[in-house]
């Protein structure tokens, strides 16, 4: 089997973070996101995985995952350009794919386990198509399957107004080459994407074989702010280093050539990055990642994303936020409240 990755998307919810590259590259526990999809293939034994890129800085992409040989696999990079929806991008494979059953993965969707059970399932299976749902509490937001008395899929709606039920699509799809068929059926929706949910009702009208499993750990799909920071929790609740020393407590991950003063304070869940400095009487409170050269000065940080090479020089309470890359957030001589939420691009200067 192959593996898809898709990696495109304007991730408009996401401004001002996505002005500078695009959303699946924000980090979630110091990991870009869409590195999870590539491990998910990668650990169900995956080799050969095509990256469907946006027009959105895809050159970071590249740079990012390069060839795949860092990752164990072998990368191919398929330029989508224009949003256009999941079908679509799905569209452009047909030639990587080269007849065999392929999986595809939204790079800015999380699960809480292995698709590897699945993976093996689906390849020696007499499938056409395989879907993962899930549970949601907001199905007017996702595609959503109405499942028969029988227990199979008869009807896939993208976003209802009126869910049939509470059972999402996740962002993981088993198919074989059957799909194309039904792919170059489509035209574009009232939103104007071509809609995998369409290709695959299309596919199950005609008489497809479509199965499915509802998973019962957690799934995330990235597209706000408040998504991505439930996400980082989430992650976060898995780390297994624990530690219980004066400065540092709880699930803790800390990297390499990283300094923590004795007047300061880690407590987890937590991953501190590379070549890290936390002093100054600094608190990092639970479910807060600092990413690789990174300082942090006074501030206390509860339930934020810092990403790599900012700085963090304030006797503030920062919380609920995510701060871009080559970011500094520094005292003012303004009066400030107690608590401040951001949501910070990369190459800025906040003063507080």
């Amino acid at each position: 089997m192959k593996g898809v990755i898709l990696h495109g998307g304007a991730g408009t919810r996401l401004r001002p973070i996505t002005h500078n590259g695009p959303k699946q590259l924000i980090p979630i526990a110091n990991k870009p996101m869409s590195q999870y999809a590539l491990e998910y293939l990668v650990d169900s034994g995956i080799r050969d995985v095509a990256i469907i890129l946006g027009d959105l800085y895809p050159q970071k992409v590249k740079d990012y995952y390069g060839d795949g040989s860092k990752f164990g696999c072998r990368i191919e990079y398929i330029e989508q350009g224009k949003p256009l929806g999941i079908a679509h991008a799905v569209s452009l494979t047909k030639d990587f794919v080269d007849g065999s059953r392929f999986i595809v993965v939204l790079g800015d969707n999380l699960i809480s386990d292995s698709i590897e059970r699945f993976a093996k399932n689906f390849e020696g299976s007499n499938f056409d198509a395989f879907l993962l749902l899930s549970r949601t509490s907001r199905p007017q937001d996702f595609g959503i399957a109405r499942i028969s008395e029988e227990g199979k899929i008869v009807e896939l709606i993208e976003k209802p107004k009126e869910p049939p039920s509470d059972l999402a699509v996740t962002g993981i799809y088993f198919f074989s080459p059957r799909i194309y068929d039904h792919i170059n059926k489509l035209k574009p929706s009232k939103r104007g994407e071509y809609e995998i949910t369409e290709a695959i009702q299309s596919l199950i009208n005609a008489g497809g074989n479509v199965g499915y499993e509802i998973i019962t750990g957690w799934w995330k799909d990235t597209g706000t702010v408040d998504d991505i920071l439930a996400a980082n929790r989430l992650v976060l609740e898995k780390i297994d280093h624990n530690f219980d020393d004066k400065n540092i407590q709880g699930k803790v991950s800390i990297g390499k050539d990283t300094k923590i003063s004795d007047d300061s304070l880690i407590r987890g869940p937590a991953v501190i990055g590379d070549n890290v400095l936390i002093e100054g009487s600094a608190y990092i409170g639970p479910f807060t990642s600092v990413g690789d050269n990174s300082v942090i000065r006074k501030a206390s940080i509860e339930n934020t994303i810092i990403m790599k090479n900012s700085e963090i020089d304030t006797d503030s309470v920062i919380v609920d936020s995510i701060i871009g890359e080559n970011t500094k957030v520094m005292n003012s001589t303004n009066l400030k409240p107690a608590g401040k939420r951001m949501i910070v691009g990369e190459n800025s200067i906040i003063y507080m």
